[in-house]
């Protein structure tokens, strides 16, 4: 598609049964809408049926990349932003945990911001489905090591929804090398480096007990790519001034 107004950008992996539903949803909103987009589903070397899910969307605006080994979220989703070439870019996760309608939350704010990110842990949040206790209180250890790590002021960096200038988008992506569940923090703290807006907005939310992040081994991995991110970037300049 040339010059959509909106790219969303899916990373997948081993999700042949969430997929479909997902997919048809999103496309039914954008249909709706009117909007000129498109949908990229990276595929992060899944060994189920991922890919055949997404190609059997092309002809509703949905096009895939697949990545030939499962190197992890963040990985795939530096690929597919830099398959991009829409003015605004979403994130999303596969199950929609967040409903693709929030999207209009992300666009108002998105006015004012190169990045608006969804929270589940603002007092406009609506968590429908809340998550087991143990990974409640991990992710707000996590987010405690966040700020800690220099990014502060936001309540919930996790959330994998997230709205983007697309050339700022693309710009990240090129400097991104955090390949798996810390990506978002590396996203978030080089937007900020550079000078650009971050507004976090509640977002409706809804746990799906699929999900693919392991209690103990994911948390580690993401403490530990907290620490690399900064080394990896410090020779990154301070924020510039911008409009």
């Amino acid at each position: 598609m040339a010059n959509p107004e909106l790219a969303i950008v899916i990373p997948a992996f081993e999700e042949e049964r969430r997929l479909g539903a997902s997919l048809d949803r999103i496309c039914g909103y954008l249909e709706s809408r009117g909007v000129a987009a498109e949908v990229i589903v990276v595929d992060d070397g899944s060994l189920d049926s991922t890919a055949q899910v997404a190609a059997s969307f092309a002809a509703r605006g949905v096009r895939l990349v697949r990545l030939p080994e499962n190197h992890g979220k963040g990985a795939a989703v530096r690929a597919g932003l830099l398959e991009t070439s829409a003015r605004r870019v979403l994130i999303s996760d596969a199950d929609l945990s967040t409903p693709i309608e929030e999207l209009a939350s992300l666009e108002v704010a998105a006015v004012d911001a190169e990045l608006a990110i969804g929270s589940r842990s603002v007092a406009t949040s609506r968590v429908e489905v809340p998550q087991a206790i143990l990974r409640e209180l991990a992710g707000k250890a996590f987010n405690r090591l966040v700020r800690l790590g220099g990014v502060r002021g936001l309540a919930d960096t996790q959330c994998g929804f997230k709205l983007l200038d697309g050339e700022v988008a693309r710009e990240l992506a090129r400097d991104l090398v955090v390949d798996r569940f810390a990506w978002d923090v590396e996203l978030i703290w080089l937007a900020r480096r550079r000078g650009y807006r971050v507004a976090e907005v509640g977002v409706v939310w809804r746990n799906d007990p699929a999900s693919k992040v392991h209690f103990l081994r994911d948390s580690a991995r993401m403490a530990i790519d907290l620490i690399r991110l900064r080394w990896r970037h410090r020779h990154e300049p301070p924020a510039r001034r911008r409009r």
